[in-house]
């Protein structure tokens, strides 16, 4: 005769998860409106617009990659090094924070 065992893992807590989705989903609705933007800034260099105004546009667009970079670190922060810690793996996530830190800056 087979035993079956019954493993319960209590989910994550409801607002954990929606958090974390809204944050997620913001980030993809940022990058798509910089996707489009970045198509804008080539069609402007298609259509032989000035320099000055094509660079104006591409700050706007780097502005906008530094707040989503913000929003994924600022989320990182608070669940993965969080949880790391509370797990005690803290010190390896601040390595690998650091090193990305490092690549990104």
């Amino acid at each position: 005769m087979r035993k079956i065992y019954l493993i319960y893992i209590s989910p994550p807590p409801v607002g954990d998860i929606m958090r974390v989705h809204t944050k997620r989903d913001d980030v993809i609705k940022r990058l798509a409106r910089i996707e489009g933007h970045l198509r804008g800034v080539r069609q402007m260099m298609e259509e032989d617009k000035s320099c000055p105004d094509v660079l104006l546009q591409l700050a706007a667009v780097r502005a906008a990659i530094d707040r989503v970079s913000r929003l994924i670190f600022e989320d990182h922060v608070e669940t993965c090094v969080t949880k790391a810690i509370k797990e005690g793996t803290g010190e390896s996530a601040v390595a690998e924070l650091k090193e990305a830190l490092a690549r990104f800056l």
